[in-house]
């Protein structure tokens, strides 16, 4: 089995403050729905109000993170049989959320 990536910017839900609680309830939803399926690995939001940084291999720190990536938004991480399985679950969470979502697979490593 695969782990896929299933993400969006933040800035790609349009949503409405009234209509918030509702997107936020259907994702969950999907969330659960995959945690009783067994294929969900992690998820959640990145804390957009707290700058990245850039650490080096010397320990040493940077706010100067590398161009082009800039990680805004949400995400969850499945692991399922097949990429249209991943296109399913990237489907149920676009209706969810209310917005396209991008699908990565990531590259398989025995260690991990």
């Amino acid at each position: 089995m695969s782990k896929y990536l299933i993400s969006f910017p933040s800035d790609a839900m349009q949503v409405s403050e009234a209509e918030l609680p509702i997107v936020a309830a259907a994702a969950h939803a999907v969330i659960a729905e995959a945690k009783t399926a067994g294929v969900y690995v992690f998820g959640g939001g990145i804390a957009e109000e707290v700058a990245p940084v850039l650490i080096f291999a010397n320990g040493g720190i940077s706010d100067q993170i590398y161009p082009g990536s800039e990680l805004k938004g949400g995400f969850t991480v499945l692991e399922l049989p097949s990429r249209a399985d991943a296109v399913r679950w990237a489907s149920k969470i676009a209706t969810a959320c209310r917005c396209a979502q991008e699908l990565r697979e990531f590259m398989y490593d025995p260690a991990s």
